[in-house]
């Protein structure tokens, strides 16, 4: 890679976003393309492999906390239509009953909501109680 002379000295440029980096960081990806690019490689094992968060976080060496922080934040979700085979150790913060993703179940979203539904995107595969992604990161392609 071919560092650049700026104003602030030399650096070289993320292989993907073109951000400017230190000469001497140890990436050719600046930490936001390498999150993204994680986060990719995460979904496609998920995608092709019957796990759970604790498998995940195995497999590519990160902290339990992160993959449950994607769980939180809906971006991947365990899918099954029997509450009792919930593989997930995520509960509803304001119940405490088992969620698959987010942080409330959907029956606190509804009463939130004022009996509208729920804000969530689950209701198509219902019967899958293996982990999945949710297609919302879609913006930041690799």
């Amino acid at each position: 890679m071919a560092t650049e002379e700026g104003l602030f000295g030399n650096y070289k440029k993320c292989e993907f976003c073109g951000r400017p980096l230190p000469v001497h960081f140890e990436s050719n990806l600046c930490p936001k393309c390498q999150d993204t690019q994680l986060f990719r490689q995460v979904k496609e094992f998920i995608r092709s492999n019957d796990v759970n968060e604790y498998e995940v976080a195995e497999h590519f060496h990160i902290p339990l906390k992160q993959v449950k922080e994607w769980i939180r934040d809906g971006r991947i979700e365990y899918r099954t239509d029997d509450p009792s085979k919930n593989i997930s150790s995520m509960h509803c913060q304001r119940c405490g009953a088992p969620i698959t993703f987010g942080t409330l179940c959907s029956k606190c979203l509804k009463v939130l909501n004022g009996g509208h539904g729920t804000s969530s995107k689950s209701g198509s595969i219902q019967n899958d109680s293996r982990m999945h992604y949710l297609d919302s990161d879609e913006e930041n392609p690799l």
